[in-house]
This record gives C-alpha cells, sequence and structure tokens, in this order.
C-alpha cells in the first residue's frame, strides 16, 4: 500500500489508497498470507483499529520482517488522520494549497509505537543491505520507512525539511531498485509522486540542497504515475487514487471520476470515495450528481450498512452544505451549516472549524455581517490556531466575497 502528501491535502489511498506523500509506498511484495490480506481490507475500508490490531499481531510472530512495521506504522498514521478529519479533502474549493495542512496531536502511546515500528523496519533493513548492497526488498521497504516518516514530519511535526529531506531520501532508494530490476514497475510510484510534487513546489524550497539534481517534472510525474497503474502489480490502486487526486488538481475531474467509481466497488464501505466522487462531479459543474453521491451516502448511514453505522450525520449535511455553498444555493446551505455547527463539538477539529467558518462566509454572502462576525468568533475559539481559524480572523476585518 501507499501513503502519500499530495498538494497539501493527504488523502487516502486505495489498494491501497486513500488520500497522500510523496513521500513513499509502503506497498506489497510478493504473495500476501490470509491474515495480512484482512488487515489490508481493514485499512483500505477505514477500519484502522481493526488494522493496527492485525498488523501488530503479525509484526509480533514475524518479526524479521520489515513491511509488516512499515503495515503497522502506517495504519497508526492514518488512524490519527481518520479521527483528525485531515484524510477528507476540501470539497469544491479547488484550493488545496500546497504545505498547508493543521498539525495533528496522537498521543504519547501512537507516538511511541509508531516510532518504534519505523525504527525497526529501518533496522531490519539496514541490517539485509550491510550484507547484500543489491537486495531490493531490503532497499524497497528502507524506502517505504522513509516516505512514512515523511508523512509523519510533515502531519504532526510540522517539519517540512525533515519531510522533504525523508521523501528525497525515499526517493533515493527506490530509484536504487529500478535499476537493480527495471521490472519493478511498481517502485516508479514514489519516483514519479516525488516528480509531480518537487515540480508543483516554490523555488525556494527546490533551492534546498537535498533536493539537488531532483528538478521536478509535474508532467513527467503524471505520465509515471499513470504508467504504474497500468503496468503495475502492488501498487496500482495506490496509483489510481493518487490519479485522482492529480486529475483534480490539474482541472481534469472527468478522468477521476471512473478511477473513484472502481474503488468504490473494491472497498465499498470506504465512505470517503464516495465523497471524494461527489467532490469531482462538482468540479464537473454537475451539482445534482454531485449531491446524489452524498445522498448515497446518507442513505447507507441510516440503513447501517457496514462501514458507515459511525459516520456522522452532521458530516453527511456538512459535504451537502458545502457543496450548496459553492452552487450559491445559500439558503440551503445555511440551514446544514446551522445544524453542522449545533453538533461542532462532536466532530473532527477540521469538520468543525470549517463548517463555522462556512456558516460566517455564507452569512456574509446574505448580508448578515453580524451574524458572519459571530461565526468567524465561533471558528477562531473552536480550533485556536488553525489555518481556518487564521482565515476566520481575515474576515473579521474585510467581509467574504467570491473570487472571480
Amino acid at each position: 500500500m501507499t501513503s502519500y502528501i499530495t498538494a497539501g491535502e493527504p488523502f487516502y489511498n486505495g489498494r491501497v489508497r486513500i488520500v497522500a506523500a510523496a513521500f513513499a509506498p509502503v506497498a506489497l511484495w510478493g504473495a500476501v498470507d490470509p491474515a495480512a490480506a484482512r488487515g489490508f481490507d481493514h485499512f483500505y475500508n477505514l477500519e484502522f483499529d481493526q488494522a493496527v490490531a492485525t498488523f501488530r499481531e503479525l509484526s509480533r510472530k514475524n518479526p524479521s520482517a520489515p513491511n509488516l512495521r512499515n503495515h503497522l506504522a502506517q495504519s497508526i498514521l492514518y488512524r490519527e488522520m481518520l479521527r483528525a478529519g485531515a484524510l477528507e479533502t476540501e470539497l469544491v474549493t479547488g484550493g488545496n494549497a500546497f504545505l498547508r495542512r493543521d498539525r495533528m496531536n496522537p498521543g504519547p502511546q501512537e507516538r511511541r509505537e509508531f516510532d518504534g515500528s519505523i525504527a525497526e523496519s529501518m533496522r531490519l533493513c539496514q541490517e539485509r543491505i550491510a550484507k547484500n548492497r543489491r537486495d531490493k526488498e531490503a532497499l524497497y521497504h528502507l524506502g517505504v520507512a522513509y516516505g512514512l516518516r515523511a508523512n509523519y514530519h510533515f502531519l504532526v511535526r510540522k517539519a517540512w525539511m525533515d519531510a522533504l529531506r525523508d521523501a528525497t531520501q525515499a526517493r533515493k532508494l527506490h530509484n536504487q531498485v529500478t535499476e537493480i530490476d527495471p521490472r519493478m514497475i511498481d517502485a516508479r510510484l514514489t519516483q514519479g509522486v516525488h516528480d509531480y510534487i518537487v515540480g508543483s513546489l516554490p523555488w525556494t524550497y527546490k533551492v534546498l540542497g537535498f533536493l539537488a539534481g531532483f528538478r521536478g517534472d509535474r508532467e513527467q510525474g503524471i505520465r509515471t504515475i499513470e504508467m504504474v497503474y497500468k503496468k503495475g502489480d502492488i501498487n496500482r490502486v495506490d496509483a489510481g487514487l493518487l490519479l485522482a487526486t492529480v486529475y483534480r488538481r490539474e482541472r481534469r475531474p472527468s478522468d477521476a471520476v471512473p478511477l473513484l467509481e472502481a474503488l468504490i466497488r473494491e472497498f465499498p464501505r470506504n465512505y470517503l470515495f464516495r465523497l471524494e466522487l461527489a467532490q469531482m462531479y462538482s468540479d464537473l459543474g454537475k451539482k445534482e450528481s454531485a449531491l446524489a453521491a452524498i445522498a448515497e451516502v446518507e442513505r447507507l448511514k441510516r440503513s447501517g450498512s457496514p462501514g458507515y453505522s459511525g459516520f456522522p450525520i452532521e458530516k453527511v449535511l456538512y459535504f451537502r452544505g458545502t457543496v450548496q455553498f459553492w452552487y450559491n444555493d445559500l439558503d440551503s446551505a445555511l440551514g446544514n451549516f446551522l445544524q453542522v455547527t449545533a453538533k461542532a463539538k462532536d466532530l473532527d477539529p477540521n469538520t468543525g472549524v470549517t463548517a463555522w467558518m462556512r456558516l460566517g462566509q455564507t452569512y456574509d454572502l446574505k448580508g448578515q455581517r453580524a451574524r458572519a462576525m459571530d461565526a468567524y468568533r465561533q471558528a477562531i475559539t473552536y480550533a485556536p490556531g488553525s489555518y481556518r481559524a487564521k482565515e476566520s480572523e481575515g474576515y473579521l476585518s474585510k467581509p467574504y466575497r467570491r473570487r472571480g
């Protein structure tokens, strides 16, 4: 499986995926035993407690397997991302600026287990490489470990330079893999995403010493990811989800729709894929199709379908309100945001603070300035220091207006 931080918006990937780091594939290598397959099924369907338990037990039974340590670390990290609301891209904004994401704050136990899993994976890989410098499996898994640590630097520590440094090391290691075995198409996924992300960075980041020799190339990065999707094996689904995200950034949502539809069929308990599909339809100007995709999430939630029972109904209202907001159906959006903010204390930080800010923006667009300012103040109080709170601070002095 693979995890990437793309364009500043983490996303989980399918066979993986959900949404995001260029930073490195945590893919399988070779055959997967039934126990590990169950862990991957839980992971891809957002059942991270079960995935963590599965990979923890497998790591205990197979102490010399670095890939299992990587799978455990990724499951821990993505569980924290889900809790924080960091696996969801900002629906229909079209604005996902690179290197923008609020800090996550996992507990001390999660931090220790993540750090310990990565350290042990690296140790096991380095021991094998010391005996055989052309051990492609060890090189691959070591690259994955660096990629996961890059995710952690980016999402938890907010250490941009450390994240880019580890991502670059992951790319170098996977370059070695493809030099040893050019048939290992899946290892090129890291190369493709690294090319795309570095190619999207401001020039001030590109002059960093550890990026020397890596200018980045957005178009080449896309072509490489597409190649992995068409010809890869263990990272094929990862590549598909990454492409869905890249296509949206490149204003190609029509290319993303079939990728997401395939992921929904394969992982029906993962509600994020349906919300991503709604996002793509919205970008295509298909408001009713976007709302229909969200309505299907609500139907599955209310019918108690597997994977949907724990999804708060307020989040359905939040996503519906967001579509209505961007399509200027302000009265409907207002009704939904009012219901969401009434339960904001029960929601993840990202949804709660954004709902308060959107409520303020809706009031501003309706000319109700006093109510708008009250909502912005609630956003600032709800998640002080978050980038949404900082954005809301700006609207206290200058009312929100549509761009363009």
